[in-house]
């Protein structure tokens, strides 16, 4: 029985693998399999074989560019496998994607995010769901999952809303949103973590192994942290500790979570709005601010405002605090920084050094490597991607039955 077990969990290691190249890579002839695996030929010929009959993947034949000669057989995922819905829900908007099981975009519209409780915010998402279904004319038992992401804190384990800028402590179930018997399973997690991951998956692609490591950092009216860690294929470890609620001062600023002092509470859009306009710091802070009055400030502060600037400024050296902690936790990593917040990073620039600086592990390493990565909404939609199919892959591995195939140099 213990060999029979370590045979079929080989099996669909290898399985994963095959599923993971063919993501990263995209078409591959069975060769660049081997080669992008490690895998044996034989592996990849009863790998392929038997995802090819569970019509999870499918083969195509290139003829040769001189025209001569045999036409190369290359593999890709199977289109109509299944499908994704992606659900990204923004401070006042909400975007819907669904996507093939080969990565394709199919459909994808935006919707104002619903006024209200969680019941009014849970029935508009599921009303959408059945408008994407509509749109395409597909199934509910076509879609394989569904994946969500927002602000705030996630549960571990369960897509729940622990807390958020808008609903507070009140959690959010979005098991709530399948309604009529959909088999699908609904994940969901925090946006930076989804963040991190696309970078991590991006730094690999480009540099071959990449950083074993990086923080990403968001800026906003929330202030997001994720982390991506290269783990052994052909998932990555990437999480999002609650960065922006982490304590910068005591007994300092009220923040949205109705703490006193975090990060968020002199970083956030709200809290440079509160310190430019000298607003007393036991103020409830605005749940959103619109980036337009952030961009007054910004220039104003660019003209010399004194007071302007020290908003920037003190944003940043609470950032640059936050992140010495984690270097002095997890050692040195590169940071790329994103999100609308971004447009600021000249004013935020000098602080962000302030507050790195006071850390020893800084002063014995030197300053992090910051890279500006403005491209925040494409990176949220890569890093559900990535999840999502790594998750899928994984359930058609386990749900289908294969015959054992040969370990790696057999």
């Amino acid at each position: 029985m213990l060999a029979k077990s370590s045979t079929e969990l080989v099996r669909q290691q290898n399985s994963a693998l095959v599923l993971s190249a063919l993501r990263r890579h995209g078409r591959l002839a069975h060769t660049e399999i081997s080669d992008a695996t490690r895998l044996a030929s034989a592996t990849i010929s009863a790998i392929t074989a038997e995802l090819e009959r569970a019509g999870v993947i499918e083969k195509m034949e290139q003829q040769a560019a001189t025209g001569r000669g045999r036409p190369r057989v290359l593999f890709s995922q199977r289109r109509n496998c299944g499908y994704l819905i992606i659900v990204i829900i923004s401070s006042d908007s909400i975007q819907y994607s669904l996507v093939d099981y080969a990565g394709t975009l199919l459909d994808r519209f935006t919707e104002p995010r619903a006024q209200g409780g969680t019941a009014a915010f849970l029935d508009s998402i599921s009303a959408a769901l059945e408008r994407v279904l509509a749109r395409s004319r597909i199934n509910p038992d076509e879609v394989l999952l569904i994946s969500v992401s927002s602000k705030g804190l996630a549960h571990a384990s369960e897509p729940v809303l622990v807390w958020s800028p808008v609903f507070g402590a009140q959690p959010v179930d979005f098991t709530a949103v399948l309604k009529g018997g959909w088999p699908a399973k609904v994940i969901l997690n925090n946006e930076t973590l989804l963040v991190a991951g696309a970078l991590l998956e991006r730094e690999t692609k480009k540099a071959g192994e990449g950083e074993p490591v990086l923080a990403a950092l968001s800026l906003g009216h929330s202030i997001g942290l994720g982390i991506g860690r290269r783990g052994t294929a052909p998932a990555p470890d990437i999480s999002a500790p609650n960065f922006g609620h982490m304590l910068h001062i005591p007994s300092g600023a009220l923040c949205r979570c109705g703490a006193r002092g975090c990060i968020e509470a002199y970083a956030g859009f709200y809290a440079i709005l509160r310190t430019a306009f000298e607003v007393p710091i036991d103020t409830i802070p605005a749940k959103f601010v619109p980036l337009g009055e952030i961009d007054k400030i910004a220039a104003q502060a660019r003209q010399g405002n004194r007071r302007a600037q020290l908003a920037f400024r003190q944003a940043g050296v609470a950032l640059g605090n936050g992140l010495s902690r984690l270097l002095s936790l997890h050692g040195h990593m590169p940071v790329f920084i994103t999100g609308p917040g971004t447009r600021h990073q000249d004013l935020l620039q000098a602080g962000i050094e302030e507050g790195l600086a006071e850390a020893q592990v800084v002063r014995l390493g030197g300053m992090p490597v910051l890279t500006i990565a403005p491209d925040e909404p494409s990176l949220v939609f890569e890093g559900h991607l990535n999840l999502a199919f790594s998750i899928v892959d994984q359930d058609i591995i386990l749900s289908r039955p294969h015959p054992p195939v040969r370990a790696a140099g057999e």
